[in-house]
C-alpha cells in the first residue's frame, strides 16, 4: 500500500480497536460486578448471572440488522449510532442501577442491541482497509481490544462499584462509548469497496457480459451471490459460525467465573484479584495479536486457529483437575486459561468476512457473532447454576470439552476468499485481457508470490 493509504489504514484500525474495547468493557466486563449485584440488588448467584446475560441478549438481537446497516450505509453510520445508542442506555442504567432490577436488565438489553453494532461493522472496517498479508495481524489488533476491554472492566469496575455503587460503573461505561461513538463520527472513513458506487465498473468478460446495475446514474457491478450457497462454500462458513460458537463456552466460563474462583476457592482479595486479571487479560491481548501475526506467516488461518483449540482444550482438563484439590498447578491453569480461551477470535472473525466478501462481509459477521452469542447468553446462568450445585470442577470440565467439540468441527483446509486485498479489482471486474487479481490482493508475506491465507487449500 502507498504511504497515505496506509497512514489511512492504521488510523481505521485504531478507531476500531477503540470502539470494540469501549464495547468491550460496557457489554462483556459486567461479570466483575457479579458480587456487587449480589450485594446491592439483593440477587442470587443466578440472578447476577442473568443480568450479565442482558447485554450479550441484546447484542443477539442487533447483529444480522447492524450487519445489513454496514454492508448497505457504511461501517461509519452503523458504529456510530451504535455506540451512541448504547451510551444512552448505559446512562439510563447508571440512573437506575440501585432500584428495579428488572428495569436494570431490559436497560442493559438496550444497551447491548446497541453496542452490537461494533461486532458486525468494526471488523469489517478494518478488514475493508488492510490486503489479505496484513489482515491476520490487524485483526489481531482489533481483537486485542477485547481482552483490553476486558482487563479495563477487571480493574476498574469493582472498585468504583464497591466505592460508589454500581451506578458509577455503568455511568463509566457510558461515557466510553460516548467518547468512541463521537471519534468514528468525526474521524472514521468508509473502505472502498470493489463494485460499489465509486468502484470499479464491471466490462465485458471473454465468456459473455456481467451483470450489472444502475446507481446515481452511472454502471456498476450487481451484488454477488450469498456467500452460504452451497455452490459459494456456505458450508465452510457454517463450519467456522459452528466453531466460534463452540470456543465461547470456554471463553465465558473463565471470563464469568475466574474472580468467584479466585476469592471464593483461593481466598484472594476481590481487588486482587482483579488487579491479576487484568494482568492477564492484557497478556491475551498479546496472545491475539502473535496470533495473528501467526495466520499471516503461514498463509492460513484455520491451522493456528485448530492448535490454539488443542491448546485450550488441555489447560481447562488440568484446570479442571485442579479445582478438585487446592493446588498452585489449578491456579496457574486459570490464569493460562483467561489468556488462551479469547486467542482464536481474531482469527476466525478474519476468516469469515473473507470468505463472504465485501457485499456480505457485515451480515456474515452479523450471522458468526449471533452464533457465538447465542452460547454466551446461556453460558453465565447454566455455569452458575453448575457451580451452585455441584463446585467448579464439573464447570471447568464442560468448557474443556466445548474447546475438543471445536477442534472436530474445524475445517481442514481454508476455503476460498471473496474478498481481494485494498485497491484490486474484484473478480470479473478485470479488463479483457489481463488476469485475474489474486485471492490474496497481492504477494505472500513471505514474498514468494505464493497463495496466501485466502487460497483454498
Amino acid at each position: 500500500m502507498d504511504t497515505p493509504r496506509m497512514t489511512r489504514s492504521w488510523a481505521m484500525l485504531a478507531l476500531g480497536t477503540c470502539g470494540q474495547t469501549a464495547s468491550t468493557t460496557a457489554l462483556y466486563g459486567l461479570a466483575y460486578l457479579i458480587p456487587a449485584f449480589q450485594r446491592d440488588l439483593g440477587v442470587s448467584l443466578a440472578g447476577a448471572g442473568l443480568l450479565v446475560s442482558c447485554p450479550i441478549a441484546g447484542i443477539l438481537l442487533g447483529l444480522v440488522g447492524w450487519g445489513a446497516v454496514a454492508d448497505r450505509y457504511g461501517e461509519r453510520l452503523a458504529l456510530t449510532a451504535g455506540l451512541f445508542a448504547a451510551t444512552a442506555a448505559m446512562a439510563a442504567a447508571a440512573a437506575v442501577a440501585a432500584g428495579d432490577a428488572t428495569l436494570l436488565g431490559l436497560l442493559l438489553v438496550a444497551a447491548g442491541a446497541g453496542g452490537s453494532s461494533v461486532n458486525s461493522a468494526s471488523g469489517r472496517l478494518v478488514i475493508g482497509w488492510f490486503p489479505p498479508g496484513r489482515r491476520g495481524m490487524a485483526m489481531g489488533v482489533r481483537q486485542a481490544s477485547q481482552p483490553v476491554g476486558t482487563a479495563v472492566a477487571a480493574a476498574a469496575l469493582p472498585p468504583l462499584a464497591d466505592g460508589a455503587g454500581v451506578g458509577a460503573a455503568f455511568g463509566l461505561c457510558a461515557g466510553l462509548c460516548g467518547v468512541t461513538g463521537a471519534a468514528i463520527a468525526v474521524f472514521a472513513v468508509d473502505p472502498p469497496r470493489p463494485g460499489g458506487p465509486g468502484g470499479p465498473v464491471r466490462r465485458e468478460q471473454p465468456g459473455g457480459p456481467v451483470p450489472v446495475s444502475v446507481s446515481r446514474g452511472r454502471a456498476v457491478a450487481a451484488r454477488p451471490p450469498s456467500p452460504y450457497r452451497r455452490s459459494a462454500g456456505g458450508g465452510h462458513l457454517w463450519r467456522l459460525h459452528a466453531v466460534a460458537a463452540a470456543l465461547c463456552v470456554p471463553q465465558f466460563v473463565v471470563t464469568g467465573f475466574a474472580l468467584l474462583f479466585l476469592t471464593q476457592e483461593r481466598g484472594w482479595s476481590a481487588a486482587a484479584a482483579g488487579t491479576v486479571l487484568a494482568a492477564v487479560n492484557l497478556a491475551g491481548a498479546g496472545v491475539r495479536l502473535l496470533a495473528g501475526w501467526w495466520s499471516d506467516a503461514v498463509g492460513s488461518r484455520v491451522r493456528p486457529m485448530r492448535w490454539l483449540a488443542v491448546a485450550t482444550a488441555a489447560d481447562l482438563a488440568l484446570l479442571a483437575a485442579g479445582a478438585v484439590w487446592p493446588s498452585a498447578a489449578g491456579t496457574a491453569a486459570l490464569l493460562a486459561a483467561s489468556a488462551l480461551t479469547i486467542s482464536t477470535n481474531g482469527l476466525h472473525n478474519t476468516a469469515v468476512a473473507e470468505c463472504a466478501g465485501p457485499d456480505w462481509a457485515g451480515r456474515a459477521l452479523g450471522v458468526h457473532g449471533t452464533g457465538q452469542h447465542v452460547a454466551i447468553v446461556l453460558v453465565p446462568p447454566l455455569a452458575g447454576a453448575l457451580i451452585t450445585g455441584f463446585g467448579f470442577a464439573p464447570a471447568f470440565a464442560s468448557a474443556a470439552l466445548a474447546a475438543v467439540l471445536a477442534v472436530a468441527v474445524l475445517p481442514r483446509a481454508d476455503g476460498a476468499a471473496r474478498w481481494a486485498g485494498p485497491g484490486a479489482a474484484a473478480p470479473g471486474t478485470e479488463a479483457p485481457g489481463t488476469a485475474p487479481a489474486p485471492l490474496t490482493g497481492g504477494a505472500s508475506p513471505s514474498g514468494s508470490g505464493a497463495a496466501g491465507p485466502t487460497a483454498r487449500r
